[in-house]
């Protein structure tokens, strides 16, 4: 596992533009998004009752806020908006896939890294089995979200909540990302060119699903206490340093998603020799 992690590493470095590359698109969705909530919310909270408001006026404020959200179209606009900018992000983010994952696959190739060729030769494939992934890890929640919410209303207790839902959580937790797992090897084989290489990727997949998803684990532990430690820091330490430290966190952050897709199909390649 550490060898794989060591070359994953190394195809990441490699790859560093389009870490910078990434990076830019996650800060542009996150800014639109912030931007997004911010106009939703903002006129809603600007007729919240000012100094040590009363309960009869805190309650008035949430009932016509209600009002406003149940019974006119005011949200209309921002529906329409936020769908448009899920579709751009189903549309776009396929595309950044298609580009990286050819790329590790021909980085042993003359002329370096292939993102752009990745995205012009790669991006129906891979954006189909995006696609289908994200409907199947959706899917569950056709029976658990009603379910889920029928827990919340009646549950007397957070105790009582988290016995009812935790279990099924869980286990769309596990689907999601045995979901990620083989839609990924899939996505690797279909930047390979080969016939075939999308049934042979899944097999290979299949075949060594306890390494292969043993060290996508341990690269998701490593991000999450990465992040852990940011947040920690941001908490305990707070000034000016912390807030540069907070905000490089997010290319760092970038970076450890492509070295554990580096990683990953590293030791997918390794199997198939």
């Amino acid at each position: 596992m550490k060898n794989h992690m060591k070359q994953g590493w190394r195809l990441a470095i490699k790859h560093f533009y389009i870490v910078i590359l990434l990076f830019l698109y996650q800060l542009l969705w996150g800014f639109f998004l912030y931007r997004f909530i911010d106009s939703v919310v903002s006129p809603l909270l600007q007729r919240f009752p000012d100094h040590s408001p009363s309960k009869s006026a805190v309650q008035l404020f949430l009932s016509e806020a209600q009002f406003q959200i149940m019974k006119t179209d005011l949200l209309t606009p921002y529906l329409w908006l936020l769908g448009g900018l899920f579709a751009a992000r189903m549309l776009l983010s396929p595309l950044f896939n298609a580009g990286l994952l050819y790329s590790l696959q021909h980085s042993t190739d003359a002329g370096g890294t292939q993102f752009l060729q990745g995205v012009r030769k790669a991006w129906k494939p891979v954006t189909l089995l995006y696609w289908i992934e994200k409907l199947l890890v959706l899917a569950p929640a056709w029976w658990l979200a009603p379910k889920g919410l029928e827990a919340l209303m009646h549950s007397r207790t957070i105790s009582s909540l988290l016995q009812q839902t935790l279990p099924a959580a869980g286990g769309w937790l596990l689907w999601g990302i045995l979901l990620h797992l083989l839609f990924l090897a899939m996505q690797l084989g279909a930047t390979t060119g080969r016939s075939g290489g999308i049934l042979q990727s899944l097999g290979t997949a299949v075949k060594n699903l306890l390494p292969f998803a043993g060290l996508s684990l341990v690269m998701w532990g490593i991000g999450s206490g990465i992040g852990l430690f940011v947040t920690s820091l941001s908490l305990v330490w707070a000034g000016f340093i912390a807030l540069l430290v907070h905000q490089g966190y997010h290319l760092v952050r970038t970076l450890m998603k492509v070295w554990t897709l580096a990683s990953q199909y590293d030791i997918l390649r390794s199997k198939e020799v």
